[in-house]
């Protein structure tokens, strides 16, 4: 079990969407202190005001995680106060095109903060950590990274990275024998500005922020390995394991609608 009273949580992209409901759940749950990094000073100076004006604890840091400076210099001033319990890597970008038309600025920026950012951060908090004896570690990747998706793929791409990263950084801490956790996440689409436009396939509805992060924070108070919303995800492994391709592209794309749900994505504007 992860206790969160008493701790100090850090996540990334916590100004806004379900980065800041997180933050305020692990606020309600009595965390000693919450770290918000996030690249959108705007966000970030509303976010901290708000939790202020409640009596939280919080601290604010501007972080583009695809920025390894940034990172190192926001982290080794994190690192004075002693080590941070929870780590929720949530920062990610999106853009919704075919791949033909993606821009070459876009793949390495989408490819920055989803992947390398993430296990960059992952590397500046873990080894205190590990000194620590005790950790946790969340890592917010996606239903994408267990199929295919058009229309996302560099997205979907750097999704199934980090959750090959996750899983077998899992394994490595797993071997240390401590109390050193893992959490994989991977929703489906979440109804945020994030993903605007969107058309919610077949049996995968459209999840509601509050619903899923819910269920992220009891995950992480469980010490689940995964948390898969909604329930189909949890058949993605089993079922495209069991069928052939063409037949699971024929379930998933034409029964379900997931190959045409990003058709019509327009993101935030």
């Amino acid at each position: 079990m992860t206790k969160i009273k008493g701790k100090r949580v850090l996540i990334t992209g916590g100004a806004s969407g379900i980065g800041k409901l997180m933050g305020e759940s692990c606020l309600q749950k009595e965390a000693s202190d919450l770290i918000i990094w996030d690249c959108n000073k705007e966000a970030v100076d509303i976010c901290e005001k708000e939790f202020l004006a409640k009596g939280y604890k919080v601290t604010s840091y501007l972080v583009d995680v695809s920025n390894l400076n940034q990172i190192q210099e926001a982290a080794a001033s994190v690192l004075e106060d002693g080590a941070v319990d929870i780590l929720i890597n949530n920062a990610g970008i999106v853009a919704g095109v075919p791949f033909h038309q993606q821009s070459a600025q876009t793949i390495s920026k989408t490819l920055a903060v989803n992947i390398e950012g993430v296990m960059q951060v992952t590397r500046a908090f873990l080894p205190a950590m590990i000194a620590k004896k005790s950790g946790h570690i969340v890592t917010i990747a996606s239903a994408s990274g267990m199929m295919s998706i058009p229309n996302m793929s560099v997205y979907a791409g750097s999704k199934w990275a980090v959750l090959g990263w996750s899983e077998s950084l899992r394994i490595e801490l797993d071997s240390i024998k401590e109390d050193l956790q893992v959490t994989s996440v991977t929703p489906g689409y979440i109804d945020t500005g994030m993903f605007k436009g969107v058309k919610p396939p077949l049996l995968l509805p459209l999840l509601k922020p509050k619903a899923i992060v819910a269920s992220i924070i009891k995950g992480i108070e469980l010490n689940k390995l995964f948390v898969r919303k909604p329930y189909m995800v949890n058949c993605l492994p089993f079922v495209r394991g069991v069928l052939p391709t063409r037949i699971f592209d024929w379930l998933v794309g034409s029964v379900l609608g997931v190959y045409k749900s990003m058709d019509h994505f327009t993101g935030r504007s």
